[in-house]
């Protein structure tokens, strides 16, 4: 096991913008939690979590490689619509301590499968605006009390109302006017 250095450096930064990955014509990762690892004069790699990638298009091969600063590599085959990318994608599992972040994460050779930033606004144009998430879910509380009351006053409604056998589920309310004095005229 080797550590990064001076002589070979590796860095991780958390992607700045929403990630995507696209094969045979079919986004097939999609994340705003992309990790960016740079290693030495290598081309940057784009680590996606495995919750933001359609990993049921993929199958477990038994081809690794070892890298003496991450270390030890899986790999899967995508297909998708009759087209099959064999080893193309990876992850390291269990990688040494230095790489941790990439552990379990997800990555695609960029010369087989399209790797590309998209603007967050532009796909999800709420992301950003946390006081539009608030509003949705106050007012997504507030439907549900009103139908939950709506469903009580019918239920209550039923309960005080005579189903046809002479009685009630509960007594009838008490009445909302008073009923009229002999000679006070009415109905005598």
């Amino acid at each position: 096991m080797l550590k990064p250095g001076p002589d070979h450096p590796i860095t991780l930064e958390p992607g700045k913008r929403r990630w995507r990955a696209e094969f045979n014509n079919h986004v097939i990762a999609d994340s705003n939690d992309a990790l960016i690892l740079r290693e030495a004069d290598h081309r940057p790699v784009v680590y996606f979590p495995r919750a933001d990638v359609a990993m049921e298009y993929m199958g477990r091969t038994e081809h690794h490689t070892h890298c003496p600063y991450k270390g030890d590599a899986s790999y899967f085959t995508l297909t998708m619509d009759g087209e099959i990318l064999e080893n193309g994608v990876w992850s390291y599992e269990r990688p040494f301590d230095a790489m941790e972040p990439i552990a379990g994460r997800v990555a695609f050779y960029p010369d087989r499968v399209k790797i590309y930033e998209v603007e967050d606004a532009v796909v999800n144009p709420k992301h950003h605006d946390r006081r539009d998430e608030v509003d949705e879910v106050q007012e997504m509380v507030r439907a549900q009390e009103r139908r939950l009351h709506e469903r009580r006053s019918i239920d209550e409604v039923i309960q005080h109302t005579d189903a046809g056998g002479g009685a009630s589920q509960r007594d009838h309310w008490p009445p909302n006017v008073e009923r009229p004095q002999v000679g006070e005229g009415g109905v005598r």
